[in-house]
């Protein structure tokens, strides 16, 4: 699955002479942590985060007034407080490569651009949302996590052994074991019984962690 598939597209955005308060107020209006700035022909010139603007912003402990506070803030413009080196990916980014980039840079959005242009954004909450998705989260069954040895066609022995109680697979996802020699696997499946699904996971050798029925 690619970026493209999963970004925001048209993102919101902002341009970098909008005052910093305006852009603040902006950013909570839409519900947004983050804004691309861009010029009229949606180049991107930097990206600006709400924490970026409330560093900025005046400590409720100030004694400046309001008509103060609002005067000063009036005059930082987007593009005084922006960062201005932006990470970017392209639309045909795989998501776990997008991913990676965000966790080892310690940041919580790329913008997407085609050609130069800005033309959408992928957040930490899309990533969010495609591993609840991946999880099957949000679908009635029996979750079941399990350690499964490591070996070639164990886990096609594993679905074989469920689907074969009639157990349909809404998901499964795998992840490191304890050591090299077992993999982690979390699966969600319709039309089967937890005692079933203890057989299949012995008939393979897998330690079972844990299984709940979701209804």
């Amino acid at each position: 699955m690619f970026v493209g598939q999963r970004m925001t597209k048209h993102p919101v955005v902002c341009g970098p002479e909008m005052p910093v308060d305006e852009a603040l107020s902006f950013m909570r209006q839409k519900k947004i942590r983050r804004l691309p700035v861009v010029d009229d022909d949606r180049n991107l010139l930097g990206i600006i985060s709400e924490k970026d603007l409330l560093y900025v912003s005046p400590s409720p402990a100030s004694t400046l007034s309001v008509f103060e506070m609002h005067y000063l803030l009036s005059k930082i413009k987007v593009r005084d407080v922006m960062t201005p080196k932006v990470i970017t990916v392209a639309e045909d980014t795989l998501l776990e490569d997008a991913a990676r980039i965000m966790v080892d840079n310690k940041i919580g959005g790329l913008p997407v651009l085609r050609n130069g242009k800005l033309v959408g954004i992928i957040t930490e909450t899309d990533i969010f949302k495609i591993f609840l998705e991946l999880l099957g989260s949000r679908e009635l069954g029996c979750r079941v996590s399990a350690l499964v040895p490591e070996g070639r066609g164990v886990l096609a022995q594993l679905t074989a052994a469920i689907s074969a109680k009639g157990g349909d697979f809404v998901s499964i996802g795998t992840f490191l074991g304890e050591d090299a020699s077992n993999r982690m696997i979390v699966f969600r499946v319709r039309g089967i019984e937890m005692e079933d699904v203890k057989v299949a996971l012995e008939s393979v050798g897998a330690k079972e962690s844990d299984i709940t029925m979701i209804c």
